[in-house]
């Protein structure tokens, strides 16, 4: 019987893709400018994260929820990824800060500090749309673009309820 392998946690996940997509983005800005090299950095991590939503979502044990979604946290947070505060969980709503973001210093350390958004946190919201279009998220800041914290909002509205 073979054992599945380890998961990779997500902070060298993303480390990876990295490394590529920064190779990618200095390419695309110096032919056609840097707006347009985030705009195709953007959308290509927009689509890899839906598309990364609708797979964890097939992996779920039964339908999915905002518990289904919750557990899958540790994936994000493994090897001291996050550090965050829970202020809020429930059926419904799932309410945390992040007081500290290794993914945010990673891509500064790697000198892509002015795209990290596009490379991380923009995929929070987006992985919802994959895994379960019940499943919103609110977030007014992130430590990626200055703020002292992100805070996340989570919420599960089942539709035509």
């Amino acid at each position: 019987m073979t054992q599945a392998p380890a998961p990779i946690p997500m902070i060298e996940r993303r480390r990876l893709e990295a490394n590529i997509l920064k190779f990618v983005y200095e390419t695309v800005k110096q032919r056609h400018g840097a707006e347009e090299a985030k705009a195709v950095i953007g959308e290509a991590v927009r689509q890899a994260s839906i598309a990364q939503g609708q797979d964890m979502a097939k992996q779920a044990e039964g339908p999915t929820s905002l518990k289904s979604f919750a557990d899958l946290l540790p994936l994000w947070t493994m090897d001291d990824a996050l550090q965050m505060d829970v202020l809020h969980s429930s059926e419904t709503a799932l309410d945390f800060n992040v007081t500290r973001c290794r993914y945010a210093e990673m891509y500064k350390d790697m000198g892509l500090g002015d795209i990290g958004h596009l490379l991380s946190c923009q995929r929070d919201g987006t992985f919802c749309e994959g895994y379960d279009p019940n499943l919103k998220l609110d977030r007014s800041q992130t430590i990626m673009q200055g703020a002292s914290h992100c805070n996340f909002r989570y919420r599960y509205e089942k539709q035509g309820a």
